[in-house]
């Protein structure tokens, strides 16, 4: 009698020993550095074009095509998939920002140059956002997405540590036309990087791929979410929690140095103990690559970075404000980095699109939508009043987790 024995399952590669990640990481990091350089440079270039009104409108223009056309986004990372469109949308931004650094060559900046580079910009972040969201997913195993998205936390504080500064020395060498030469070289380096990917295909999903028209497509992605068990769920806790996160911890922070006459320097030593509290959360799980009870886990952290957000505008000093904010960073950025695994775990792969562009909607373009309602609190009530409404928000969205038995009980692949 002949025993036929299956040959063991190989074994995960962790992602951060795997190539394939490493060249999407390494895409990843230079299209977000890229990212912070341009916007240095376009901030200086409008400054120095327009007043303080003018800089305004120019920074704020990206923002109307961003919403507008976020959960389009997601329908064109399913249908074409996702690598496919970020490399288009970083090979139409190289272009721009490169022919924008050509022209500043023959002539001065003009207001609507700036303007019609800040929409387009706008256009191509509603495809990216959503289509960079689905691509983990695609290049590793399921049970390496905790450690993705660490890795992907740590890329993106590098970007902020380095782009800013990086753009600031650009703009005193050359002007606005060499950051903007700058940002066109950082998104070229991340085109070859991207073909180069190897792309997981997808399982076969009858009546999954989206089919039809657009709109039929984007009904069916949103149906996708309403009906399934966490997607809803997680989707609330994303909506609520961010709310009451993005307000307090980009303007109120402002509005509060002022308040306490902390100045500049103040403001800056709390947005950079966040900084270290949100890399810390990141090096841990791209370190340890699981958390266990990651549905309970993300709830209760986020409901501590309710707390921490809460206490921030009740601390007499500095230092115990830049405490809280390490806490902030911790707890807020292990529970955001949680809920962006739980997403991409559980969604069927052929939705990764649609469902990531409906997260990052609330996100990107819905949540600063509370900067004008946060400044107005803040004049009428003070910050003390604006940061407990907001911390408020943010435990409503995890209590309203912690109420869902199947998001409590939700765990990441092992």
């Amino acid at each position: 009698m002949t025993v036929t024995v299956a040959p063991p399952q190989a074994a995960e590669r962790p992602a951060h020993r795997d190539a394939n990640v490493l060249r999407w990481l390494g895409a990843y990091t230079a299209s977000m550095i890229g990212d912070s350089v341009y916007y240095m440079a376009l901030a200086w270039a409008a400054a120095r074009t327009g007043g303080d009104t003018q800089t305004g409108v120019v920074l704020a223009v990206g923002s109307i095509p961003r919403a507008v056309l976020m959960l389009g986004g997601g329908v064109l990372a399913d249908r074409i998939g996702p690598r496919r469109v970020v490399i288009g949308s970083d090979a139409a931004r190289c272009l721009v920002v490169l022919g924008l650094a050509g022209a500043l060559l023959l002539t001065s900046p003009a207001l609507w140059m700036l303007i019609a580079v800040a929409l387009v910009f706008g256009v191509v972040d509603a495809l990216f956002l959503p289509a960079v969201g689905a691509l983990p997913p695609r290049v590793t195993a399921p049970g390496q997405l905790a450690r993705v998205q660490g890795m992907r936390g740590l890329a993106t504080r590098l970007a902020n540590v380095v782009g800013a500064p990086l753009g600031g020395v650009a703009v005193a060498l050359g002007g606005p036309t060499l950051a903007f030469a700058a940002a066109g070289v950082l998104f070229a380096v991340s085109l070859p990087l991207l073909l180069s990917l190897r792309i997981r295909p997808l399982p076969d999903r009858k009546g999954a791929e989206p089919s039809g028209t657009a709109w039929h497509d984007l009904a069916d992605g949103l149906r996708h979410i309403r009906r399934h068990p966490l997607l809803g769920p997680l989707m609330i806790v994303v909506a609520v929690s961010e709310l009451g996160f993005v307000g307090p911890l980009n303007l109120g922070l402002i509005l509060l140095a002022e308040e306490r006459h902390w100045g500049a320097s103040g403001m800056g030593w709390i947005i950079a103990a966040f900084g270290i509290g949100a890399g810390a959360t990141a090096l841990l799980l791209a370190v340890r690559g699981r958390v266990p009870r990651a549905g309970l886990v993300m709830c209760l952290a986020v409901l501590v970075g309710a707390v921490a957000i809460g206490s921030l505008a009740q601390l007499p000093s500095v230092a115990l404000a830049a405490a809280a904010a390490v806490c902030v960073g911790l707890f807020a950025g292990l529970g955001g980095s949680l809920c962006g695994a739980l997403i991409q775990t559980v969604t069927e792969p052929a939705y990764l699109g649609r469902v990531t562009s409906v997260s990052t909607l609330f996100t990107h373009a819905i949540a600063p939508l509370s900067y004008p309602v946060t400044g107005a609190a803040v004049a009428i009530w003070g910050t003390g009043p604006v940061f407990a409404t907001s911390a408020a928000l943010c435990a409503a969205g995890a209590l309203t987790g912690l109420a869902f038995t199947r998001l409590r009980r939700a765990e990441l692949p092992g």
